[in-house]
């Protein structure tokens, strides 16, 4: 009799086993799906940086290019260097100004 009740906790356990193999491999399933939901509302929330990437890394050889003729010129004609330094050095801190004082502004309110 002990043999026979052997059997049936083995046969049991197996059948426990399928049951539960089978319950994670749909979880496993249904995890799959939704990584595969999230990857595309990923997808569409990125793709306007995904372009713009794409773009900045296509433009890098005439950036390259660029760079390389403005070192010359700026050897050539140093004067003109410091004078565009110095004009955007003056828009920057123009930009600095007027977003802080913006930003005091509505603090006031």
């Amino acid at each position: 009799m002990t043999g026979r009740c052997s059997r049936m906790t083995t046969v049991s356990s197996k059948q426990e086993l399928q049951k539960r193999k089978a319950f994670l491999l749909s979880q496993i399933q249904q995890q799959r799906l939704d990584l595969a939901a999230s990857r595309r509302d990923w997808m569409e929330t990125t793709a306007v940086y995904d372009r713009g990437w794409s773009t900045l890394v296509s433009l890098r050889a005439w950036a390259l290019a660029g760079s390389s003729i403005m070192a010359i010129w700026s050897v050539r004609h140093p004067r003109f260097l410091v004078r565009w330094a110095r004009r955007g050095f003056s828009a920057w801190s123009a930009y600095r100004l007027v977003k802080s004082t913006l930003h005091q502004q509505q603090f006031r309110r």
